[in-house]
């Protein structure tokens, strides 16, 4: 993860070291305190827990906006699934503590800091990953095998996210609140109605699994970040979000996140979890994932011509749609696949 020297806030920090030293004792202390340059929606800081002559590099992610009908899911909900996930050796950074009411952090939580790369440019072209790419169908495979084999009644803290329950319709009284019109997107969601694939197991999905959201070193995926979109649903969901051509980054030929081919990634799954991949489900959830993608992108450029959170990388989400919309369209005509 990028960091830049740039100060936190002084009152972020001041109060940062008065939470730890209520877990760790009053001896503990903070040094090494960074702002990460990566990392859109939520305040991230690095620092290390030092305890004696121990010392531990954590990291700190507080929310600092809620937008109204946000995908996201609130912080507290983030640290028990990053608890729960670990608990079943799904990889993530080790929950540390989540934040109180008299930490006056507002809502958010520290976990360890894992170190890594998540570039995909770099992670895709760069020669010093080349194992970590050919380890990547068989890793995300046993990932996504334990992930979906966390019992459902463990995770059912999320059953009333507005995506477990009907996530087109989520994405729709979304869109309508942004008040935006796009024909692309109700073209498709008319062929996902008709062409809706047979039901199948519910189970935990992280939600946004895909290339940028994993801590990678050269030998493979350290850790799975970002939990904030995460519900319950068809676990064949998980592989038409990673596959969407928004996230090969230039390798167009490798569906999987633009590391493989599907093929080596669903016989992976297959082998790890026992259960086929349903190639035609996974098509029909790439096509919801462009939808859900879009909404995303519009909620983003709402943000920020709004004011309620103004950023370039916001703006330019509004052109995104357009370019979003084209795959999409490509896709429902068979061009891509």
């Amino acid at each position: 993860m990028n960091t830049q020297a740039s100060a936190a806030p002084a009152g972020i920090v001041s109060r940062l070291e008065l939470a730890v030293r209520r877990r760790f004792g009053n001896s503990a202390s903070l040094a090494n305190v960074s702002v990460a340059t990566l990392g859109g929606s939520n305040r991230t800081l690095l620092f290390d827990l030092v305890e004696g002559a121990a010392r531990r590099r954590l990291v700190f992610r507080q929310e600092t906006y809620r937008l109204a009908h946000s995908p996201f899911i609130e912080p507290h909900l983030q640290y028990q699934l990053l608890t729960l996930a670990a608990r079943h050796e799904v990889p993530v950074p080790a929950p540390i503590f989540e934040f109180a009411p008299e930490d006056e952090l507002d809502r958010g939580y520290v976990v360890a800091c894992v170190e890594g790369e998540t570039l995909p440019r770099r992670l895709l072209g760069d020669p010093r990953f080349a194992e970590a790419r050919a380890r990547f169908p068989a890793q995300v495979g046993g990932i996504l095998a334990r992930l979906h084999r966390v019992p459902l009644g463990e995770a059912d803290f999320l059953a009333d996210v507005p995506d477990s329950r009907d996530p087109i319709a989520a994405q729709l009284e979304r869109l309508d609140y942004y008040g935006e019109a796009h024909p692309a997107v109700e073209l498709a969601v008319r062929w996902l109605v008709r062409h809706a694939p047979a039901s199948r197991r519910r189970c935990l999905l992280h939600g946004d699994f895909r290339t940028g959201n994993l801590m990678m070193d050269e030998t493979g995926i350290r850790a799975l970040l970002d939990w904030e979109c995460a519900h319950l649903g068809d676990p064949m969901e998980e592989f038409g979000w990673l596959c969407l051509r928004s996230w090969r980054f230039g390798m167009l030929d490798q569906a999987a996140g633009g590391f493989c081919a599907r093929e080596p990634l669903y016989a992976a799954y297959a082998a790890a979890s026992g259960e086929e991949v349903d190639a035609e489900a996974v098509h029909w959830w790439e096509v919801f994932g462009f939808v859900r993608w879009i909404v995303l992108n519009v909620m983003q450029a709402h943000g920020h011509w709004t004011g309620v959170r103004r950023s370039p990388a916001f703006a330019a989400c509004g052109r995104n749609t357009c370019l979003i919309e084209y795959d999409l369209l490509m896709t429902l005509l068979g061009r891509y696949r």
